[in-house]
């Protein structure tokens, strides 16, 4: 009988925990396992039945993997009768051959084994306590699946670095030989295929404080509503999902498990569990440091980790409040467009500027990087807006291709594209003039020709450097005219002012389409419109003429010789003397109203005297003068000089001998010398030189 209630437990509750594909096999297991409890005192007849009854099943079947020789043992691992009946590895795959199986571990529910007071080995599952004497622990790792899943061993989360005392056994085994305190951690044994990995631990510890397994990972959720991370991760993660913290505990004594937020420890209102906290429908309030406090007698240990929320990759808005603000302060109206995850499109102008925005938010803000056709920038450019709008100048550099603004956080990316398409100016000719005529043989419709946009038209200039299309006239209405009154052009007037009479030929007739006119009577016309007249009065203005008066006196300044100037009136009169507008006249050349007459007055010129002695014979001050009057031509007698002014004044003085005087013989060179010595001036230089003879006398 099993006397052990708990021994029962840990068997069921190990079996529950097993794959569904593999609890048939665990069936088995379990059976040989309570038998072998049941009826220990047996053990070796039962052990002899069973193996007989074994090797008649399968006679290949391969020694379990507790029979191998494990290296640095000194004897061989014997297991039960009932442990040799459990099937291989190889027995399991067989019975489960499947087209695809994902990786399963095996787990194991016996407690480890001590092989001596120096060797241990143990499956996964379970906590190895390391003594003093321990110079040796083997951890199996056993796993199914199709294809044969691949064996790796991590310690704390990084792999292990086999070493000569870290070995990996042929059965993919990790043996430790002469653990020290630096082995103590959480063992992890991961089995991968093609299809999926699975993953167990066995914590290795000493007999002391106790051990967490502790990681050191940054985990990012943008997606899931529900993560579970190992206590010492960085947890990034969206709103309203649910957050797991595992605190996995080794230890002897068994250690107590007490959660912290923020330092204050956490009521069990909290959703505590075997050492796992779950965090549900988590906000900002649940924001901070988790710690997880592992205590028993020997120490405690605390490990913790940091949770972040509000995590939001970068996401597409559908407008950008900065782009009101660019567009206003660059002043002018420039082309713009949004970017976005299915791409946009704009036209514009050849040379022209464009404003292209990256609509996105999230947290943290990203950072935008701008693409031209998947590379870098190259083109001319500005980052406006904290680098969310970017300014392309003088676009018809650039060959046309797609523009991408890339937008990443620590959350992830996103990348939005727009394409801009550069519109030529271009000549249309896709719409006609009205038709000259609306009848007969002449009526043309020309090609309007317009500068056209992108379908718009403008100004005509922005196509004058496009070759013009040629323009061919269009006949139209080429059809016989209705009958209609054709006239001539008037004749002269009879007379040229008082009234006269003019006429002119009006007859009906009609246009053909051939260009030919058939006369008509005139009842055809009558009946599309009224005779125009053939008669009409003409010139009916009255005749007028200009007349001017006797002229006037013969005065005014002279203007040149023996001229003046004198005046008349000039009157626009009918022919009865009548005197009316000068408007009237207008069409009549005018006569002169003014002309240059001749006077006694103006008959005048400047007379002169000969000019006087030199006032010296050498050095720079001689000079002399004439008269000059201004005087009749026919009476020789002065007049005011204004009356000659229209001639140029003669000079009436002007320097003279104006000579070296160092050579020649000391004399007087001016006649005031007598006044000079008078004045007692011959002192004075320039007198004295003056006065050569005169002052010397003295």
């Amino acid at each position: 009988m099993v006397t052990e209630q708990k021994r029962l437990d840990d068997i069921i509750r190990n079996f529950s925990q097993q794959p569904e594909e593999l609890k048939d096999i665990y069936t088995e297991q379990l059976v040989v396992q309570l038998a072998h409890d049941i009826f220990r005192s047996h053990l070796e007849h039962q052990e002899s039945v069973l193996k007989a009854s074994r090797r008649r099943v399968d006679s290949t079947s391969v020694e379990y993997p507790f029979h191998r020789r494990v290296s640095g043992f000194t004897s061989s691992l014997r297991t039960s009768s009932a442990e040799a009946l459990l099937p291989t590895s190889m027995d399991m795959t067989n019975r489960l051959r499947r087209p695809h199986q994902k990786p399963a571990i095996l787990r194991k529910i016996s407690a480890a084994q001590q092989l001596s007071a120096s060797e241990v080995v143990t499956h996964l599952g379970q906590t190895v306590v390391l003594a003093s004497g321990t110079l040796s622990v083997l951890l199996h790792c056993e796993a199914v699946g199709n294809p044969k899943p691949t064996i790796s061993w991590a310690k704390n989360g990084e792999e292990v670095k086999y070493n000569d005392r870290m070995l990996l056994q042929p059965d993919d085994s990790l043996q430790i030989l002469a653990p020290v305190e630096a082995d103590v951690g959480f063992y992890a044994c991961n089995a991968s295929n093609a299809l999926g990995s699975d993953s167990v631990s066995i914590a290795v510890t000493l007999a002391g404080k106790p051990l967490i397994k502790a990681s050191r990972a940054t985990v990012i959720n943008t997606e899931l509503s529900a993560v579970t991370v190992d206590i010492g991760s960085t947890v990034k993660t969206i709103q309203r999902a649910n957050v797991t913290i595992n605190c996995q505990v080794a230890g002897v004594p068994e250690a107590e498990v007490t959660w912290f937020k923020n330092k204050v420890k956490l009521s069990s209102a909290h959703h505590l569990h075997d050492g796992l906290l779950l965090i549900a429908n988590v906000s900002l309030a649940d924001q901070g440091l988790y710690s997880c406090k592992a205590a028993n007698l020997r120490g405690e240990v605390t490990e913790s980790s940091q949770l972040f929320l509000c995590l939001k990759p970068p996401r597409p808005l559908p407008q950008l409040e900065d782009f009101t603000a660019v567009l206003f302060s660059t002043g002018t109206r420039l082309p713009s467009v949004l970017t976005s995850p299915s791409g946009t499109k704009m036209a514009i102008s050849p040379g022209s500027s464009a404003l292209i925005g990256c609509a996105v938010d999230g947290h943290p803000t990203p950072n935008i990087t701008w693409l031209y056709s998947g590379k870098p920038l190259s083109l001319r450019h500005h980052l406006l807006a904290a680098g969310r709008v970017l300014q392309i100048f003088n676009i018809s550099d650039a060959p046309e291709g797609e523009f991408s603004c890339l937008a990443q956080n620590e959350a992830g990316s996103l990348i939005q594209n727009t394409s801009l398409t550069i519109q030529e100016y271009q000549w249309s000719v896709d719409k006609l003039m009205a038709c000259s005529a609306s009848c007969g043989h002449k009526g043309v419709q020309l090609p309007q020709l317009r500068c056209l946009l992108d379908g718009s038209e403008v100004n005509i200039s922005h196509c004058k450097e496009k070759p013009k299309p040629s323009l061919q006239p269009i006949a139209c209405n080429r059809r016989d005219c209705p009958s209609r009154w054709m006239v001539t052009s008037w004749s002269p007037c009879t007379r040229s002012c008082g009234g006269g009479i003019q006429t002119r030929r009006v007859t009906c007739q009609r246009l053909t389409a051939k260009g030919s006119s058939v006369p008509m009577s005139n009842e055809a016309c009558v009946q599309v419109s009224k005779r125009p007249v053939d008669t009409q009065n003409c010139n009916k203005q009255p005749c007028v003429e200009w007349v001017a008066s006797s002229w006037g006196q013969c005065n005014g300044p002279c203007i040149g010789p023996r001229l003046a100037v004198q005046h008349r009136q000039i009157l626009c009169q009918t022919k009865d003397g009548t005197s009316v507008s000068s408007d009237q006249c207008s069409a009549l050349p005018r006569p002169l109203s003014t002309q240059n007459c001749w006077t006694d007055i103006c008959g005048v010129h400047w007379r002169v005297s000969l000019w006087t002695v030199c006032t010296a014979t050498c050095g720079n001050y001689g000079f002399q003068s004439r008269r000059v009057d201004c005087v009749h031509i026919r009476t020789n007698k002065p007049v005011l000089e204004h009356y000659c002014s229209w001639r140029p004044r003669p000079a009436n003085w002007q320097r003279c001998n104006i000579t070296p005087c160092e050579n020649m013989e000391c004399r007087d060179t001016t006649r005031y010398c007598e006044k000079v010595k008078q004045l007692k001036l011959c002192q004075l230089t320039q007198f004295k030189s003056r006065c050569c003879g005169t002052c010397g006398k003295a």
